[in-house]
């Protein structure tokens, strides 16, 4: 089994750690997770992709063991974040490669593949939604924070940060919830509760409108410039319809959709089934 190193890059005077696997001149992969989660949630998946490509997996800014700077030092939107995910794949001299994205990392990705299309080899879209068509009425709490950014809305949104709440995400739509180990819901909320944790979500919850004001700038590049793309989706996500999936195919025909019976986490449950999709599809394509 190919090793996974443990490192971390210097990104302009911030700590990004990183996760990597694979021959250094094997076609590269690059891991972007989502909320509330960390380069952990590919535990699974970097041992069974690692023989053929050249894994990288980030934790973004203020997730996992990246650095997590005051709000007053670093401005946590997405625009921001993706700059840093951008700024950090030149650092460790990434010059063309494959982006799986998740959750955050989906707007994360779709800005770097929007801003540099001639360094993205294809796409594999996790739950990653780029429509307004994929989300849901979950969605309606974080709707009236961009909508009235009071206190009261922004407070009412800490019932997304509780401890039940992470565990609820990973076992929601998973017929059999013994499959699910304990270990990523655990880390995650380990995570949240690090002190300033919890206001730095929020800011990300609040600026989530800006992914969805550039849903249309990421449609227009899927389609003008029809990067290979596979959607491998959990269909009983609670937050990202299965319609995000299907969607892709109004801007990229040939995209390749696959649904799993899992839910928002499908890694947790389906990891194999999902690695062999990648490994098929970007057999065919890279």
């Amino acid at each position: 089994m190919t090793a996974i190193r443990y490192r971390t890059a210097d990104v302009d005077g911030l700590k990004i750690f990183y996760r990597e696997s694979g021959a250094a001149d094997a076609p590269a992969l690059l891991l972007l997770h989502g909320f509330p989660s960390a380069s952990h949630m590919f535990r699974d998946l970097i041992p069974l992709l690692a023989d053929r490509f050249h894994i990288i997996a980030p934790d973004l800014p203020g997730f996992g063991q990246s650095d997590m700077p005051p709000r007053s030092k670093f401005t946590y939107t997405f625009d921001r974040v993706a700059d840093v995910i951008d700024r950090f794949t030149e650092v460790i001299g990434l010059k063309r490669f494959a982006l799986y994205v998740f959750d955050y990392g989906a707007p994360t990705g779709f800005r770097i593949a929007a801003k540099h299309p001639e360094r993205i080899t294809a796409i594999i879209s996790q739950n990653g939604n780029a429509y307004e068509d994929g989300l849901s009425d979950g969605w309606t709490p974080i709707r009236a924070y961009w909508q009235d950014p009071s206190q009261a809305n922004r407070d009412a949104l800490r019932a997304f940060l509780a401890p039940d709440t992470t565990r609820w995400q990973y076992s929601h739509g998973v017929a059999d919830t013994s499959a699910i180990s304990p270990d990523g819901w655990s880390l995650d909320n380990f995570y949240l509760a690090r002190p300033g944790a919890d206001d730095i979500q929020l800011d990300l919850f609040g600026d989530y409108k800006s992914n969805v004001a550039l849903y249309p700038a990421f449609q227009t590049y899927f389609r003008t410039r029809k990067p290979p793309l596979l959607a491998v989706w959990g269909k009983n996500d609670p937050f990202f319809l299965p319609a995000g999936a299907e969607t892709f195919r109004r801007d990229i025909p040939d995209a390749d959709v696959r649904f799993f019976d899992t839910g928002h986490f499908a890694l947790e449950t389906h990891a194999a089934e999902i690695a062999a999709a990648i490994r098929e599809f970007l057999a065919r394509h890279i």
